[in-house]
């Protein structure tokens, strides 16, 4: 039998693992990158419980149950919680106790390791007294502790036999980019997340292959909605099809995103890691038998959590709220991404994504969107998953396609990136390659835009000196200090930019520049035939320009708890960018702008929502 930890290691902390790694490219799944991944978090973990008890003037103890009762039901978050406080909270409390910090603690219970040969990985300030002489004092501390006796490098929850098949089915779900519940097979779902409908228009009939969002309308949709768009009957008035009368001669197509962690809207709230504020303003969620049919899923089922069967409110903490649904979203938030988002914004700019203004300027695109990007995604992966794009030739209407790997091809954590990066030459292959597979699947008149690369050295300009999210309790951790964590443990998201070297960071935006300019050589070289193709360039710096016009920081733009992409805020700016260019440059790229899309909300409302 497994030992308990094993079984509870996972989960617990899972939802503070690496905030990067998740994000990172394939090489990550190596066993030294895992090991790597538990070391964050545990540090993270840590870190949280000694601050709880700070803000809280309380005992670890109480900060531990503290954290735990946060936590959301969903998932076994909490109970899980709870178990493995049982399990390691005696061993962490001997040692905070001791005055110890969150890096100490993480090594004395062996979480983190320093290999013979290898630099010292730490994220807080060094001890007074040697690493040496702390370690050892704080190994007698607990060294006859049961928890020692097992090795951490084994841990999965999914060797658990009553998961392992989930585990299976959520696992392939993730790396092909398609939907875990998809009953007809179609791509789509009326599931949210697990790549489900926050990731591409939600179907309007799950047990029809042939209803869809992006199609072409079956008969003008007479008697039922085949392609999602919540446009279908017939007005009574002229016995006209309401999507032929609304919908014909008004170039419907939708957007398609071919992108990585940044255009998936990789995010993890700062609150989910300061303690001052995790709010103890509870709010009450409706027990899960009280959600809509279609947003419940077998995995999810009231059966499967007997605690939400009371029929009776259950509260949670507002800063873990929305913890289960980013963890099966593999902690991306493409329903307010920049491109595909269909959320009403949270970041308090006006701006809207560019599925959204497409949308109101034609109301017969409605769901006809696509978020096919994954998190480490780069030019030379995405032929492992682009086959989760949904276009039929003949069947489906025409597509706005943007190719956006903006990141991962000069990005890596290796201690040495520069080898890594991608050439010029290999990714000109890759991206013809890619065009190639896109003029075969997309309809005659779709466009397709390639995204350049960004210069990112505005990163550690205008971070490195900034505290972290955990360094602002106690002013002890700043970027820099991050930056340099993940580097030591090679599982930065970018060694490149992400570094006090600046000739390093010099050198990666130079190949950066490279890479942009290969292709804008192929947009301005290269014919297809169902698509047009285009160049854009990737404005961060107009857009950091803009903002500080407006009283803002380049800070303000950048995901807080990462450090590395940017945030919502920077997303709806570029996708207010991006449409004002295409506008001016290439208008027939968007289509008309649909004169019926009034009458179409007042016959038929919100057109069935998303």
């Amino acid at each position: 039998m497994k030992p308990p930890w094993k079984i509870l290691m996972a989960t617990p902390l899972f939802f503070l693992l690496t905030l990067h790694t998740l994000a990172s490219p394939a090489y990550d799944h190596q066993p030294s990158t895992r090991r790597s991944k538990v070391c964050i978090g545990c540090v993270l973990v840590v870190s949280v419980i000694e601050q709880l008890a700070q803000v809280h003037n309380s005992t670890v103890q109480t900060s531990m149950e503290r954290l735990c009762s946060y936590l959301p039901e969903k998932l076994f978050l909490k109970t899980t919680c709870y178990l493995a406080v049982g399990i390691f909270g005696p061993d962490i409390i001997k040692l905070l106790r001791a005055d110890v910090n969150a890096d100490v603690v993480c090594h004395t219970l062996e979480f983190c390791k320093q290999d013979p040969g290898q630099p010292l990985c730490h994220l807080y300030p060094l001890p007074k007294e040697t690493w040496k002489l702390t370690l050892e004092k704080a190994r007698q501390i607990v060294k006859k502790s049961p928890t020692l006796t097992y090795s951490r490098s084994g841990s999965d929850i999914c060797s658990l036999p009553f998961l392992a098949k989930i585990c299976q089915k959520i696992k392939l779900a993730i790396q092909n980019s398609l939907p875990f519940k998809d009953a007809d097979s179609d791509k789509y779902s009326v599931f949210p997340t697990l790549r489900g409908s926050h990731w591409r228009g939600r179907d309007c009939n799950d047990s029809n292959k042939m209803a869809y969002p992006g199609r072409r309308p079956d008969n003008w949709d007479t008697h039922q909605d085949s392609n999602c768009n919540g446009i279908w009957g017939v007005d009574p008035k002229d016995g006209i099809p309401y999507e032929k009368k609304f919908c014909e001669g008004s170039q419907p197509r939708g957007i398609i995103l071919l992108g990585d962690s940044a255009g998936a809207h990789f995010h993890i709230p700062p609150d989910w890691i300061t303690a001052s504020q995790m709010s103890l303003n509870f709010i009450c969620q409706a027990p899960l038998e009280a959600k809509p049919p279609e947003q419940q899923s077998a995995l999810f089922s009231v059966a499967a959590f007997p605690q939400h069967v009371s029929g009776q409110n259950r509260p949670w903490n507002k800063s873990f709220f929305n913890l289960p649904t980013a963890l099966t979203n593999e902690l991306d938030w493409p329903q307010l991404s920049g491109t595909t988002g269909f959320l009403d914004s949270t970041s308090g700019v006006k701006e809207n994504s560019i599925y959204l203004r497409l949308r109101k300027r034609n109301h017969c695109n409605h769901r006809d969107y696509q978020n096919i990007s994954r998190n480490g995604a780069s030019s030379q992966s995405l032929e492992r998953f682009i086959e989760s794009l949904s276009r039929n030739q003949l069947l489906d209407q025409p597509a706005i396609v943007i190719y956006a790997m903006i990141g991962n091809d000069v990005c890596n954590g290796k201690s040495d990136p520069v080898p890594g990066m991608t050439t010029p030459e290999k990714l000109y292959s890759k991206v013809m390659q890619t065009l190639q597979y896109l003029d075969s699947h997309l309809p005659n008149g779709s466009n397709v835009i390639l995204y350049g690369l960004p210069d990112g050295t505005f990163l550690w300009d205008n971070l490195h000196s900034r505290y972290h999210p955990l360094g602002q309790l106690n002013k002890d951790v700043t970027y820099a200090h991050l930056y340099s964590f993940l580097s030591c443990l090679q599982v930065s998201p970018c060694h490149g930019w992400m570094s006090s070297n600046k000739t390093l960071r010099t050198l990666t935006s130079e190949r950066a520049e490279q890479l942009s300019n290969m292709l804008k050589k192929i947009a301005t070289s290269q014919k297809f035939t169902n698509f047009n193709l285009f160049y854009m360039d990737f404005d961060f710096q107009e857009i950091t320009e803009e903002w500080q016009k407006s009283g803002g920081q380049p800070w303000q733009l950048i995901e807080p708890v990462d450090g590395f992409h940017p945030n919502e805020v920077a997303l709806q700016l570029l996708a207010d960018r991006f449409w004002k260019k295409v506008q001016l440059q290439w208008p027939q790229v968007l289509g008309k702008e649909n004169p019926f899309n009034l009458q179409i909300e007042q016959v038929f409302g919100d057109q069935g929502g998303h």
